[in-house]
């Protein structure tokens, strides 16, 4: 049932639309409702890469996505 839950730890890329959109980050903390639900649905504290806001912000499953290892280190180039 976690297995789609995304650790602290975890590099983001935020996807949901507004001034946040197309910004990376790390996870810094998740909050989960699994009330009989097949999936939990989460929340998940992000720590943005952009010097912008200076506190975490959170986000729902559904505005953020893991960046895949190969996609960091493209963007990293």
């Amino acid at each position: 049932m976690t297995d789609h839950v995304l650790p602290v730890g975890s590099r983001v890329r935020v996807t949901c639309y507004g001034p946040f959109r197309e910004q990376w980050g790390m996870v810094r903390d998740v909050h989960m409702i699994s009330a009989d639900l097949e999936e939990p649905f989460c929340f998940y504290l992000i720590a943005l890469d952009s010097g912008q806001r200076k506190e975490p912000i959170w986000f729902d499953y559904s505005e953020v996505e893991l960046i895949t290892s190969s996609l960091f280190a493209l963007q990293e180039r």
